[in-house]
């Protein structure tokens, strides 16, 4: 039986290697942001989610990185009313909100560090930095759109 880890490493395999390496450089940086959080790992239908938790409780996701076939995105579960002068989080749902992120670098840029920071402070349960994080894989779907862009059908000429 694969480890958490050998399992997350042959879901993130699926993807092209461009997307890949952004969702690996992705998952360094952000556990570098949470220490001692439970890494959840949801290889979900549309996506494959890594969530950032002080428990196993999904309800306690503070933040997350998900993987598309084309992108990554970084998502704040609790991100509404988060101090957000830069206006960098899309979506308008009731509870969650989102950045896109170009490559992995954008988790350094500094106004998307203090959201990440108000989203921590914000958890009611706080991470335990003296503690090792671990990795809990939660969910596999049967089930998953294909993780690597479909080819778009070459142009046809009209011969006249």
């Amino acid at each position: 039986m694969k480890s958490a880890r050998e399992q997350l490493a042959s879901f993130l395999a699926k993807f092209s290697p461009e997307v890949a390496a952004t969702g690996n450089a992705a998952l360094r940086k952000m556990r570098k942001l949470f220490p001692g959080a439970v890494e959840l790992v949801y290889d979900n239908y549309n996506a494959l989610a890594i969530g950032f938790a002080p428990s196993e409780r999904a309800s306690e996701v503070i933040c997350s990185i998900a993987i598309y076939p084309k992108w990554v995105t970084l998502f704040f579960l609790h991100g509404v009313g988060l101090p957000d002068p830069r206006k960098l989080l899309g979506g308008s749902g009731s509870r969650v909100r989102q950045i896109r992120l170009e490559s992995a670098d954008d988790l350094d840029n500094s106004a998307i560090r203090a959201l990440i920071k108000a989203a921590i402070s914000r958890s009611p349960n706080p991470l335990d930095a003296t503690v090792r994080g671990r990795l809990v894989i939660k969910s596999v779907s049967k089930r998953q759109r294909p993780r690597r862009p479909e080819p778009k059908p070459a142009a046809r000429s009209r011969a006249r």
